[in-house]
């Protein structure tokens, strides 16, 4: 029978050092609050159920980390009395009888599901707590993982230990899994009697120990155990996320030419055979197909790139756009909620909102869909092998039909049938000789106004 398991995830902390105006776990990683990235760590060791203990901004703490498959109760913490009495806000949730009791923090946005399962598969085995630590060449200001004979003895802190244990570098990370049935009466015994009066999680290590139990320790990768406290830290991690991430995706196949300048969202998806330039950041909601092309300082966000289509350089998507096979966005281009046919072309300087483009259609250099008129929205819609000249304006709501051809410096204001020409633009009248006027006028405009100064 699969063992049960509650997540306690303590994220009540008032983000003092985050100098910020909302809590810190509200802080984004690759487009993601860091909040999401522990429940879907979590989630990805086979907990559904978690207790999220919050404090400030509550509300949007708890929409932060909802994400499907998780139950998730919330638990407001109104003292901050320390991680002990942190855990027990959640008691009501611990009470309802799990095999083991997960706690884990918020502001830990790199774990993986492999140290948490580690640690599950500790209490399985018979321990009675088990503390994820991790390996470090830099162990001061950590407590100190000290074992003897397989097992977890002590967390020593730096200011206590030994010159002996100070040489351990293996550390507490806080943390760790209790056993379910025996999770409230160890938590319950975790006193205050210290310089800070607070109740400190770390003490179950002993507590434990005392009643005969067995306490043990896991280990994980010092990186995927980054706390963040401030924005300093905040961008090591997002950078210790992008550098991990970006080495999956050249492993599946990616080609990155300059990967440390490549930025990915949470979400990003990019398909064998990809290739990336330099210096091209994904937002949320991006999907690339195998053998796109993204060529560099393009920003691409809530978009499909299918196979084949080339994007760049210099080329922004917006969320709705939707290539198609062999398509083409190129240099200074923006595409908004636009789908493109296959093989169609908006080579440069072009903006492409709220519109349809059917398949082999060319869209000139400058070409414009004009889809908002200060209210609503309109679309646009372009059939199959239609070339639109340069510097032409599309004034939705309006339909271009197959093979129409709109002559450059158009404006377009009404239905154009297919293969039809369409010319909206002023007829050219030449005046010999007027430009020199033009010229004597504003030189005597400007000498009048200078000799009046």
């Amino acid at each position: 029978m699969e063992r049960t398991c509650l997540a306690v995830i303590l994220a009540a902390g008032d983000s003092t050092r985050m100098k910020s105006s909302k809590s810190k776990v509200l802080h984004p990683v690759a487009g993601r609050p860091m909040i999401a990235h522990v429940v879907e760590a979590v989630a990805s060791a086979g907990i559904s159920s978690v207790a999220l203990v919050v404090g400030r901004d509550a509300e949007d703490v708890a929409k932060a980390a909802s994400i499907a498959g998780v139950d998730i109760e919330s638990y407001l913490q109104k003292e901050r009395l320390g991680t002990g009495h942190a855990v027990l806000a959640a008691r009501e949730a611990i009470a309802k009888g799990y095999d083991d009791i997960l706690v884990t923090y918020g502001d830990v946005p790199l774990q993986t599901d492999g140290p948490l399962k580690a640690a599950r598969q500790g209490l399985a085995d018979g321990s009675d707590v088990v503390v994820i630590g991790f390996h470090t060449d830099r162990p001061t200001s950590y407590g100190r993982l000290l074992v003897k004979d397989g097992e977890l003895i002590a967390i020593r802190e730096e200011k206590d230990a030994t010159d002996a244990e100070r040489t351990v570098t293996w550390c507490n990370s806080g943390l760790m899994a209790i056993n379910g049935s025996k999770a409230l009466d160890l938590l319950t015994r975790i006193g205050n009697a210290n310089a800070k009066g607070e109740f400190y999680l770390t003490d179950l290590v002993e507590i434990a120990r005392s009643l005969g139990g067995r306490v043990t320790a896991v280990d994980a990768p010092e990186i995927e155990m980054t706390g963040c406290n401030t924005r300093a830290e905040l961008a090591v991690i997002e950078r210790f996320w992008q550098e991990r991430r970006r080495h999956q995706m050249m492993l599946s196949g990616v080609t990155m030419i300059a990967p440390e300048t490549v930025f990915l969202a949470y979400d990003t998806v990019i398909g064998q055979d990809a290739l990336i330039e330099p210096n091209v950041v994904f937002g949320p909601g991006a999907v690339i197909d195998s053998g796109a092309v993204i060529h560099a300082f393009s920003h691409i966000e809530g978009a499909h790139v299918s196979q084949g289509a080339t994007v760049g350089p210099f080329a922004r998507l917006r969320p709705g756009a939707d290539l198609g096979t062999g398509s083409k966005v190129g240099n200074f281009c923006e595409v908004k909620n636009g789908r493109l046919g296959e093989g169609a072309k908006v080579n440069h300087l072009t903006y492409i909102g709220d519109a349809v483009i059917g398949a082999g259609s060319n869209i000139g250099a400058g070409t414009i869909t004009c889809n908002y008129d200060g209210v609503n929205k309109s679309e646009t819609v372009i059939g199959e092998n239609a070339f639109i000249g340069s510097n032409s304006s599309l004034v939705a709501p309006v339909t271009i039909g197959d093979g129409a051809y709109i002559a450059s410096g158009s404006v377009i204001t009404v239905n154009v049938p297919a293969d039809a020409l369409a010319l909206g633009r002023a007829r050219q009248e030449n005046k010999p000789g007027r430009a020199t006027l033009l010229r004597e006028r504003a030189l005597a405009i400007k000498a009048a106004k200078k000799a009046k100064a």
